[in-house]
């Protein structure tokens, strides 16, 4: 089975209908600010069969304090957590979340991560489900039988943080930070104990990638959008970071969807880069 990039409410419930037990619907919500409010959400209502995945318990590694607010776990380690979901090689997923995909696209990219293909985003998550009129169901999180999923080939490329140094002294790629305006300045830090951003990266706010509908544009929108933030450059060139490397993940989506593949992510992200003394700092607006 393949599936597309994303699924509309509609389509994803007629996909669990036609096979029941071959899917697994994963739910990503999460609040930044209320650890605990994600698994809130997910016992409140949910999609039917659906299981909650939880940002900092399962899709990120212990804290250093210097290695980011969510560091990735290593590949191992997550395919070990995916089989504890069910997952097996050959499962479709289908992630979800709250706040219009921010969470949902990081699993969706730690999936491919891992070289699983056979995942998609169910566009405008919860709340699009719920308003196409689509039952939900309340209650703990469901366990399911051990699966057998294995790491692959990976389909999606990360850098680390002596990489971006690296082209700070040799610019080859160009850095797409993926905070609110005010954070890429410096200004209105909430989350990290130092403002500002990467030297050289431009901005490129999650949300923009969504209507007003909270759905993610059409793909022709967001290619001109994505290719004027490029300036000329591949995509393949361009390194997707935020502030812990979850909403640079709904970046990489949109441009995978806007049909520029090749970006890659920066997993630490600001925490991580920020929370080196020597760490090379720029604020104010890009030049």
């Amino acid at each position: 089975m393949t599936l597309p990039l994303l699924l509309q409410p509609a389509e994803l419930d007629a996909l669990v209908r036609a096979v029941p037990r071959r899917v697994a619907v994963l739910d990503c919500s999460f609040d930044l600010f209320d650890a605990s409010a994600g698994r809130r959400v997910h016992e409140a209502g949910h999609v039917p069969g659906a299981r909650h995945v939880d940002l900092e318990a399962d899709l990120s590694a212990a804290k250093t304090g210097r290695n980011g607010r969510h560091p990735l776990p290593d590949r191992s380690a997550f395919a070990a957590r995916m089989r504890e979901f069910g997952l097996d090689d050959d499962t479709p997923v289908v992630v979800y979340d709250n706040s219009g995909g921010m969470y949902a696209a990081r699993l969706w990219w730690m999936l491919r991560w891992a070289g699983h293909a056979t995942v998609a985003v169910l566009d405008g998550g919860l709340a699009a489900w719920k308003a196409a009129g689509h039952d939900v169901a309340a209650g703990a999180p469901t366990a399911a039988p051990a699966g057998h999923f294995s790491l692959r080939p990976a389909l999606a490329a990360a850098v680390d943080r002596e990489a971006l140094l690296e082209n700070l002294r040799h610019p080859a790629r160009l850095v797409v930070d993926a905070r609110a305006a005010d954070r890429f300045r410096g200004e209105n830090e909430t989350l990290d104990p130092v403002g500002g951003r990467i030297p050289g990266a431009v901005n490129r706010f999650y949300r923009d990638n969504l209507g007003p509908d909270g759905r993610f544009k059409p793909a022709p929108q967001l290619r001109a959008e994505y290719e004027a933030v490029a300036a000329g450059r591949p995509s393949a060139s361009l390194v997707m970071q935020c502030g812990s490397g979850v909403t640079a993940c709904h970046n990489l989506l949109a441009l995978e969807l806007a049909g520029l593949p090749g970006a890659a992510l920066y997993p630490g992200s600001w925490s991580e880069w920020s929370a080196w003394p020597d760490a090379p700092i720029a604020t104010g607006p890009a030049a």
